[in-house]
């Protein structure tokens, strides 16, 4: 954590004002303009609230007219009036302006998640980055909008520190350097302070995360059942006692840190505001200093203090908040490890050949001790039917997404047409490709929007064509509003709830639309019933007609209408044929098949024995 927080902070604090100042530069110019109005503003009304009572007293001293010394008051009054209304209503737009900025990062951030390549979006440390990026962006008071108050208010305060002090030497510069040095003696306590809150925002969000976790679990309609029906609540109010107890601790332990803090605090105001306000009866009572100079200077102490703390303060928290920008553009600025852009083109086309050859690939996860596929040779000749068969874990997923592009090999080269992939541009590979993996994804959108991917000028007749393929065409008859129905309800509370095997025959729809020359299907069965498996594999051959497909299965007897079957284990290819070369070899296919076999027939003679 502590060398993710230094790569984070690469940025200066001085480079990230400049980076929000060029995106509003870019975005919304307003937005400068109007900081900057709103800090001479504030600074405005400062002045004359500081000059009223003394202004009034001095016409009274004067024995001005009354007529004069409420005509004074007045017109301060209403300019004090004036400038506080525009004040508001200058605020009001900026935060209009403010909010648009945070936007756009929030939607840089999110365009980055959608258009990273497959290795980042599992990527933990960058994963970690995103959230700190989310939580920096994800409010009115999170860094991507405040650090614009705070740079507004640091302008302010060094403007209103220089007129005030200005207006402090006419009297004795020990004053002044008393109010600077216990402003920043303050500053180092809030300093201290606020370190003290960051230092420690892991474990105040680690409990956070942990007390969420217990109130969605609790809130859960599909954990529920298991809940009730496996007596969970009390284990669940167990952990939440125990969450909550260490939750109490740490708001107990920073509460006492920020008391301390504001205990120093008012014993150095007590201090400066004491020596200041006895230097300046001593003037009032030894050099004639005037009544309603007496009151500006001992209000302006108090005023002058205020900036110089503010400056401090004001730093010190664009350094806080700049930490948080550094991790909003560590995310949007994270290398990619794919030529996303660039790189050669290529234009799908199914009535081109497309040879796909795995020359020696090897491939290891981050932080694996050993391969997951080692020195893998394999060419799949255009339009050949492709069987990935073995036990869990022997690598055959990891095996389609390096085909597919999503991964790049460790070692060896994955070419099409003999030319490696990482030479094209990798989203014109993915065109080529049409999946369903085991962890396909559903989006809460229309029914054809899931099968079409929501293009401009979907094709009606070809989405409704492969529904019918994916034997869907009676459940999308039986849809409310057709393709227009909802999928889903995390944002449409008319959606449809469809069961799990509707949702792969959905995606098998998504991927016979798709129309790609190479076909992916890991494990297409496993949520359908016997029947609908047994008619998948009956028009599987119409499904991947002309195409090179790619059939992933733990079911070694729906693999026979491939014509090749590649036997993973220990990561590498164990054994390679047809169904029946592979049967008559006797090797590791052949006794998983008879186990299988047995363990069917079995099944068969208890349900009709």
């Amino acid at each position: 954590m502590e060398q993710k927080e230094q790569q984070g902070a690469r940025y200066t604090m001085l480079q990230n004002a400049w980076y929000m100042v060029r995106l509003a530069w870019r975005e919304r110019k307003s937005v400068l303009w109007l900081c900057l109005a709103l800090a001479g503003l504030h600074v405005a009304i400062s002045l004359a609230e500081l000059f009223l009572a003394p202004l009034a007293l001095g016409k009274v001293e004067a024995a001005a007219p009354l007529p004069e010394l409420f005509g004074t008051i007045a017109a301060m009054a209403g300019t004090l009036a004036l400038l506080r209304a525009v004040r508001a209503y200058i605020d009001q737009n900026t935060l209009f302006g403010r909010v648009q900025l945070r936007t756009s990062l929030n939607l840089q951030v999110i365009t980055k998640a959608v258009s990273t390549s497959y290795p980042n979006s599992s990527d933990l440390s960058l994963l970690q980055e995103k959230e700190r990026a989310d939580r920096a962006l994800d409010s009115n008071s999170s860094a991507g909008e405040a650090v614009w108050r705070v740079m507004t208010e640091i302008f302010q305060n060094l403007l209103g520190f220089g007129i005030y002090l200005a207006l402090f030497l006419s009297l004795d510069p020990v004053l002044i350097l008393l109010a600077v040095a216990t402003a920043a003696l303050s500053y180092v306590c809030s300093l201290r302070t606020n370190k003290w809150s960051y230092d420690h925002r892991q474990e105040g969000a680690a409990l956070g995360q942990k007390m969420s976790y217990i109130r969605q679990t609790a809130g859960d309609r599909g954990a529920l059942k298991d809940i009730q029906i496996f007596g969970m609540s009390s284990w669940l109010r167990q952990v939440h006692d125990a969450v909550l107890k260490l939750f109490r601790d740490f708001q107990l332990r920073e509460q006492r840190v920020r008391l301390l803090g504001d205990l120093a605090e008012v014993a150095l105001t007590f201090l400066r505001n004491g020596a200041a306000y006895g230097y300046l009866l001593a003037l009032a009572l030894g050099e004639g200093l005037s009544v309603s100079e007496f009151l500006l200077y001992f209000t302006a102490v108090g005023n002058f203090t205020t900036w110089v703390t503010g400056i401090l303060k004001g730093f010190g928290e664009l350094h806080q908040f700049s930490l948080e920008l550094s991790s909003v553009r560590s995310y949007i600025e994270a290398p990619e490890p794919f030529r996303m852009e660039g790189g050669k083109a290529i234009e799908p086309d199914t009535s081109l050949p497309y040879t796909l050859e795995l020359r020696d690939v090897s491939f290891r996860y981050p932080g694996a001790e050993k391969d997951t596929l080692s020195h893998i040779d394999l060419t799949v000749r255009p339009g050949e039917k492709l069987a990935i068969v073995g036990l869990n874990g022997a690598g055959k997923t990891t095996l389609m997404k390096l085909c597919c592009g999503l991964l790049d090999p460790t070692g060896g080269q994955v070419l099409l047409n003999g030319e490696d992939i990482r030479d094209f541009n990798r989203r014109d590979y993915y065109r080529l490709c049409s999946t369903v993996f085991q962890d396909f994804s559903v989006f809460d959108t229309t029914f054809a929007d899931n099968v079409t991917q929501a293009p401009e000028s979907p094709d009606t007749a070809g989405m409704e064509d492969a529904v019918k393929r994916a034997g869907l065409w009676e459940k999308y008859q039986s849809l409310p509003q057709g393709g227009a129905t909802h999928i889903g309800q995390g944002i449409y509370e008319d959606g449809l709830l469809l069961s799990g095997g509707e949702l792969q025959r959905l995606m098998l729809a998504r991927a016979l639309y798709k129309n790609g020359p190479i076909i992916i299907l890991d494990e297409p069965t496993a949520a359908l019933d016997p029947i609908a498996e047994h008619q998948l594999y009956l028009r599987y051959s119409q499904l991947t007609q002309g195409r090179t497909s790619f059939y992933i299965s733990h079911r070694l007897a729906s693999t026979r209408f491939c014509d090749r079957i590649l036997l993973l284990g220990q990561g590498r290819i164990l054994e390679e044929g047809t169904h029946q070369s592979l049967l008559e070899l006797g090797g590791e296919y052949a006794r998983l098949f008879a186990v299988q076999s047995r363990y069917y027939q079995d099944k068969e003679e208890e349900t009709h024995g």
